[in-house]
């Protein structure tokens, strides 16, 4: 038996047969390396062949000492069966071993920050996660797309989270699906419809009302947590007037994608699916309008950023960025073309807020990045567009 601890989180390796003849010295060992800790435990049954009802007594024992949930993971097909038969299944959190898959041949469907989507079969794509990204980031992205399509948000069905050499990933059905952005790329008289479409959905993800027991989180909290991890960075003026900022953004339980573009969305039979909705959160629709201005407006706009850059972010033609936002600002907001510049630059400041948010999150806690980042994006750019923000109105 090994232990592990890391990110706060204690890991027990469990080995072979676990019953009657070695329960007793197999407590010993766990509750040995327990003592005293605080961390969550985690029991890793991969290499487990076999477990007895005293082998079963041994976790429900521990579990009822850390008065905490007991999570077994990379339980076989075998083990499971004895947890499930002995009821044990419903005293613990135990999760089978996850299905091992290969994207080798498959068609790359497109990528975003997290990971790369491929199209298994006819009927299945597999968003696949880049290998920094954690088990547990996967499976609340999948809870969270499981909890909007309750909400009615139009997401993906997912089946399972697969294990894709050292990444992880999900599988989702899908049948005869492509991305927006690659509709786009492929037929571009289409950018004005589908930038048209695009903001009805958004519009209708925006009316669902997200109840107080949803568990999503508020993008409002999500910002002030935020600014208190840059603060150190910063004035107490340039804290205050952030702050200020991000409190009168009004207060609303709409349900919000955080990631929505042209890469996320899926067009399956002429309908959209969303695929990528791990950011999903509650709050002012200005928080997914800051999204839009993001990727259609702050981004292009990047004279550091070639051709090919922005094209692989987008999805599809750079020059289709101004068509594309154009017709999207009309439906929206139901404005004429000649009234696109004004919303344009009476939100920008939410874009800048966005765009401080993802690149100092991004750095983490290194001071040699984030400083200079905070300086260049937070003081350099937000900060003078506070000062010439308008209020919302909608």
């Amino acid at each position: 038996m090994n232990i592990k601890t890391e990110n706060n989180t204690l890991t027990v390796f469990l080995e072979g047969r676990i019953d009657a003849n070695n329960a007793a010295q197999t407590e010993n060992e766990i509750f040995t390396a327990v003592e005293g800790k605080s961390e969550n435990i985690i029991i890793d049954a991969e290499k487990l062949d076999y477990i007895s009802s005293a082998g079963l007594r041994v976790l429900m024992k521990l579990r009822k000492s850390t008065n905490k949930p007991l999570l077994v993971i990379n339980v076989s097909r075998d083990v499971y069966d004895i947890f499930e038969t002995t009821g044990f299944t419903e005293l613990l959190n135990v999760k089978k071993a996850l299905r091992e898959m290969s994207v080798d041949g498959c068609e790359f469907i497109g990528a975003g920050a997290y990971g790369k989507v491929y199209s298994i079969d006819p009927e299945t794509v597999a968003k696949i996660y880049r290998p920094e990204v954690s088990l547990a980031f996967v499976e609340h992205e999948r809870n969270v797309s499981q909890k909007a399509f309750l909400l009615g948000v139009p997401t993906a069905i997912s089946y399972d989270v697969v294990k894709c050499g050292g990444c992880y990933g999900v599988v989702y059905e899908l049948v005869n699906a492509q991305t927006v952005g690659n509709v786009i790329k492929n037929d571009r008289e289409r950018v004005a419809e589908l930038a048209g479409r695009c903001a009805e959905l958004l519009k209708k993800l925006h009316s669902i009302e997200v109840p107080d027991d949803s568990e999503l989180p508020s993008r409002k909290q999500n910002y002030y947590d935020w600014l208190n991890g840059i603060a150190e960075f910063l004035t107490l003026k340039e804290i205050e007037k952030i702050r200020t900022f991000i409190a009168n953004i009004p207060d609303r339980r709409s349900f919000l994608h955080g990631d929505f573009h042209a890469k996320n969305i899926m067009l399956q039979n002429n309908e959209f699916v969303l695929i990528d909705i791990g950011d999903a959160a509650y709050g002012h629709p200005i928080f997914d309008i800051a999204t839009q201005i993001l990727a259609y407006v702050l981004f292009p706009s990047n004279t550091t950023r070639t051709r090919e850059q922005i094209e692989g972010y987008l999805g599809f033609n750079a020059d289709d960025v101004g068509k594309y936002w154009a017709a999207f600002c009309c439906t929206y907001f139901g404005i004429t073309p000649d009234k696109i510049g004004e919303i344009t630059q009476k939100y920008l400041a939410y874009g800048l807020l966005l765009m401080s948010f993802h690149s100092t999150m991004v750095a983490g806690k290194d001071e040699e990045t984030l400083k200079p980042r905070v300086d260049a994006i937070v003081r350099g750019k937000l900060i003078p567009a506070i000062d010439t923000a308008q209020p919302l109105d909608f």
